[in-house]
């Protein structure tokens, strides 16, 4: 069939008067346009209904893979360095371990005030108060303040600190005062040293 054949039939197709009972008898190029016409549309429902959602599965599939990708280098680096965490593990524990049994239990109380006061004694200090205040919980550990009076020389002061801070227990120096005392040698000095107990510790 020409060319100018198949314009003349198109050009002499009226759309008022198809029948889609009569596809069969239509001109050619009228069944061919409307095979087209079809085809474009089944190609496009094709691709709304079905490739969209295949390529929205498949962004969420590749997001996936990196995901787990990722979570793969890592635990492949932690399994790789598992002896060392174990090790690194029982070192935390050793020390922590160390610290805790720096910190005095209840029952070792009275004897780490006995100890500062001999500390004090040893420094040459005369010794006002030692007074045990109320304790301070914290999430892990409690705080127990002491309140601590003593005079003496200045050197005598600062022998009886280097004497606390060598302690074998946790005490810490806080809030010091020095003042100068009723005799003109000696120094009034007020401190407050905290020790401190793990809460798991009864």
């Amino acid at each position: 069939m020409a060319l100018q054949d198949v314009i003349d039939q198109l050009q002499d197709f009226d759309v008022q008067d198809i029948d889609w009972n009569r596809i069969g008898v239509w001109p050619v190029a009228a069944r061919a346009s409307c095979g087209v016409l079809l085809a474009v549309a089944i190609v496009v429902a094709g691709y709304f209904f079905v490739v969209k959602d295949l390529s929205m599965l498949e962004d969420k599939a590749v997001k996936k893979e990196q995901q787990l990708r990722s979570s793969f280098k890592i635990k492949a680096f932690q399994a790789a360095n598992l002896d060392s965490y174990r090790e690194q593990m029982i070192e935390m524990e050793t020390s922590f371990g160390a610290l805790v049994a720096q910190l005095p239990s209840d029952t070792e109380v009275p004897g780490l005030l006995e100890d500062i006061d001999e500390k004090g004694s040893e420094s040459g200090l005369l010794i006002s108060s030692i007074t045990l205040r109320p304790e301070k919980a914290a999430e892990y550990y409690v705080e127990l303040p002491i309140s601590i009076q003593v005079s003496g020389t200045y050197h005598d002061l600062g022998s009886f600190v280097s004497g606390i801070a060598s302690m074998p227990r946790i005490v810490t120096l806080h809030d010091y005062s020095v003042k100068k005392g009723n005799s003109s040698a000696l120094l009034d000095m007020t401190i407050l040293a905290k020790t401190y107990r793990y809460k798991g510790k009864k």
